[in-house]
């Protein structure tokens, strides 16, 4: 099971790395998580230089994919070669998550069309301007598209991803681990609380 975390340049560590974190929680045979970019290395928005462990197309092919937010969002959906290599995206076949930013990415693909999401309070206009209607909510999912808005959220992604793949006790095993000590019990329920609503009755959708 191959989950890809889509990182550009200039981008956002709690949103890649917070996910990467989580997603990684899970002991599973042939369970591996990615991070995916268009060139070898990419710098964040910080300055933290991160090697890509796979390439976009390779990426398009993964049962999931996170695309993350960065400060050079509109650049990436600008960039007719990044584009053309994300139109393999297919939400028919794998899961696609967007985090903030990474909305505007899924709305520029054409993929949510009549349906809303949730993206970071900067990126909202332009999602907005995109046609997509924005909610004010910090995650949505409809069938195999989700997404959520505000860095730390990121988790709601990787979780909503974990119990699709491998059941909502896997995501609230994961949650539980990174969890703040003497809080844990509390965290995993909040973040359940968002994502159970929008999980279908099959365990594995891909």
């Amino acid at each position: 099971m191959h989950i890809a975390i889509l990182t550009f340049e200039g981008y956002n560590e709690l949103d890649s790395l917070i996910a990467l974190g989580v997603l990684n929680r899970v002991k599973r045979p042939g369970w591996r998580v990615t991070i995916a970019s268009p060139t070898s290395t990419v710098r964040s928005m910080n300055g933290v230089v991160i090697e890509s462990m796979t390439d976009l197309p390779e990426a398009c092919t993964a049962d999931a994919v996170i695309i993350g937010s960065g400060k050079q969002t509109r650049e990436v959906v600008a960039d007719p070669t990044i584009m053309t290599t994300l139109r393999n995206l297919d939400p028919s076949r794998q899961l696609l998550a967007a985090q903030c930013s990474g909305t505007l990415v899924l709305a520029k693909l054409g993929l949510l069309t009549n349906i809303p999401a949730c993206t970071d309070l900067t990126t909202r206009p332009w999602v907005v301007a995109a046609g997509v209607e924005v909610l004010n909510q910090p995650f949505y999912a409809k069938d195999n598209l989700a997404t959520a808005g505000g860095c730390l959220a990121s988790h709601y992604l990787a979780a909503w991803i974990i119990a699709r793949l491998a059941g909502p006790e896997a995501a609230e095993e994961a949650l539980h681990y990174v969890a703040p000590v003497g809080e844990k019990e509390e965290y995993v329920e909040r973040a359940m609380r968002n994502v159970t609503p929008y999980l279908e009755s099959e365990v594995a959708a891909v």
